[in-house]
Formats: structure tokens, sequence, C-alpha cells
């Protein structure tokens, strides 16, 4: 089980291969051994150089850290890895946690915001905080500035995660390093980045997946048009979750992401019964077994034909793969196997809303 362990982490750390493309490979050969060892065989049917494969030793260097640093793996398919979250098609193959994964299965209420946020709107986003988890939900937020750290502080006490776009064992911002070590101690501290990771701009649309993913409904304390948290809101939308806004006033920069929400359907939000009757009684979904996370039809082996067809489909542009499977008319199997061939030898980009491209 260890090996296994150690096989499923360099799949995971290798170039060219995303949450999908590892659940399709380990659906299509059962184990990450079988994976990696058919890896060159199916980025040269596409007509790329197969991806450097993570090394064994720095694999073995990074479980000795996450075990000094006393965190654990969750990895996709495991009994505590959190069942909302692992519904998603981009779901983390892998998640380093530390504190107690208990959390995530219980009803997670997100709430974001604006890192420059004014006075009151953080005292609301703690007040509500507090106010949601003595109710007995748990809120999740990612440990930013302004909004998030205000979440966390009012809801420390009763249950709270924390979702950061580093490594577990880097605090960021630095103020806050005191807040994320409590959120590890006393909550649940959650990333899907090898210890030592710096945060970086492309990690952090990545975090805010997790924290829609793992909560039943999103609320947004102040949001400037065009910022991180409406990416949380989006997110949270196409993944089927109560999308959910505080209102504000028209004259302040700061509300005007909020107030767009409102306008196009989130549920206007003035309290904390507001939050509970949006998401409504405990999801059915949460008294069930965690997904797998593959629900993608099982890759099929394409002909030369069908390999050339699809590719011919593609282009710069970023078309779904739906729609590939219409104008093909080739069975959606057929069509996955060649856009994973694609993915593994470099010459195909994955975007969001299920849409790929040629890179």
């Amino acid at each position: 089980m260890a090996d296994d362990a150690a096989d499923r982490l360099r799949l995971i750390r290798s170039a060219n291969i995303g949450p999908v493309t590892y659940g399709q490979l380990i659906a299509r050969f059962g184990t990450a051994a079988a994976a990696i060892e058919a890896i060159p065989m199916l980025a040269a049917r596409a007509g790329g150089r197969a991806p450097v494969v993570a090394d064994a030793a720095i694999i073995a260097r990074e479980q000795a850290a996450v075990a000094r640093l006393g965190a654990r793996y969750l990895f996709l398919g495991d009994d505590d890895y959190p069942p909302l979250l692992a519904e998603l098609e981009t779901a983390p193959p892998v998640l380093i946690v530390r504190g107690d994964p208990a959390l995530a299965l219980r009803r997670v209420v997100a709430i974001v915001g604006a890192r420059n946020a004014s006075a009151a709107a953080c005292r609301f986003a703690r007040d509500l905080a507090f106010a949601l988890a003595g109710e007995g939900l748990v809120v999740v937020s990612g440990l930013a500035r302004g909004i998030d750290t205000a979440a966390h502080q009012g809801s420390v006490d009763g249950g709270t995660i924390g979702v950061i776009a580093s490594g577990i064992d880097v605090a960021f911002p630095p103020e806050n390093a005191e807040l994320q070590e409590r959120v590890a101690r006393e909550g649940l501290l959650v990333t899907e980045h090898p210890p030592g990771t710096e945060p970086l701009s492309r990690h952090f649309p990545q975090r805010n997946r997790i924290i829609a993913g793992i909560a039943v409904g999103t609320v947004v304390v102040e949001a400037a048009p065009r910022s991180g948290s409406l990416i949380t809101a989006r997110l949270a939308g196409e993944a089927g979750r109560d999308v959910m806004a505080v209102p504000g006033s028209p004259l302040d920069p700061r509300a005007q992401g909020c107030n767009l929400l409102i306008r196009e359907g989130a549920t206007l939000v003035q309290s904390a019964a507001d939050v509970i009757e949006a998401i409504g009684p405990i999801d059915a979904r949460m008294l069930r077994s965690p997904a797998s996370g593959y629900g993608a039809p099982l890759p099929t082996d394409a002909s030369d034909a069908e390999r050339r067809r699809v590719i011919g489909l593609l282009g710069p542009v970023a078309v779904t793969v739906d729609e590939l499977i219409r104008q093909s008319g080739m069975a959606p199997a057929v069509v996955q196997m060649v856009l994973l061939e694609l993915e593994l030898g470099g010459r195909l980009e994955r975007h969001s809303g299920g849409r790929v491209s040629l890179a």
C-alpha cells in the first residue's frame, strides 16, 4: 500500500498530468504503477514527448517532510476525503492536511471576500461565521487577509477549515502564521501542494476550487468585479452549490461584485438564518460514500483515423469536450482517450468548464 501511495504521488506530481488526466489514467490502467509504465506509449501516439515522471527519491523526501510536519495525505477515494469535493471532475487526486478531516464530512459553508475589506464587512463576516459555527456548521475560507481572516477568527472555536495556496508549512500572508497554526491545531488545514511550495498566482484559482468544492454553499462578503472571490462563487455555481452574497452600498467599489452576484440570481444574505435557509436541510449526498471522482467514460483506444478526426476538430480556441463528441460522431470513451494522449504529449491544454484547446 505504501508503494501504491508513492506511485500515485509520482503520477500527480508529473508534468502534463492534472486531475482529469490522473483520474482517466487510473480508470484506464487500474494502478498508478501501470499508468506510469504506459505514459511513453500514450504520448507517442499523439506525436508528443512523454512527460518526465516525478523521481521516486523526490517523492520519498516529500513523504518524509509531510510526516515530520505532523500532516497526512488524503487520496481521492479514501473514506475521509471530503465527499462533496470528490464530486468535482477536477477534484485534487491528493490533499495534504493537518487537523481533523472529519470537519469536512459535516455541512460546510464557504465565506470569502475582499482582502482590502472594510472594517464593517470584516465585523459582519466574523459575526456570521461565529453564528454559523454556533448552529453546527463548519466554515471554510482561504486564510487570506480581510474577509477570510475574519471568517476563520469567528469560527475557529466551533469548526473551521483553511485552504491554502502553498505548502502546509508555508504561511501566507506572513501575519496570519499564528492563525494558520491555530486552524491546523483546532480545525483543519488543507493544501494540494507539497511542503515548501511558495504561493504563486496560479495556485490561488486552484485553491478557490477546493474551497467551493468542499462547501454546500458559498457566501461572498465584499468583492470587487473580477476578483478571486467571484471566481470562487462561479466555481460554486458550476458545481451546483448555493451562491449567496451580502449586499453593499453602490458607492463602494468593494460591494460591486456582491451586488452583481445578487442581480444575477445569488441569494441575498443578511444573517446566519438566511444562509441556513438557503442551504436547506442536510444534503443526502453527505450520507453517501465518497465519490470516486472518476465519472468520465473509461478511455478506449482510438484508431489513427479517429485520432486524426479529433485533432482536426481542435484548435487554439477552447471548445467543450461535449462539442467534440457531437461533431466527431465518435464514442465519448474514444474522444477521451485521444485527449488523454494529447495532454500527456504536451499538445493539449484544459480550461475551466470542461473545455480544451491545442497547446
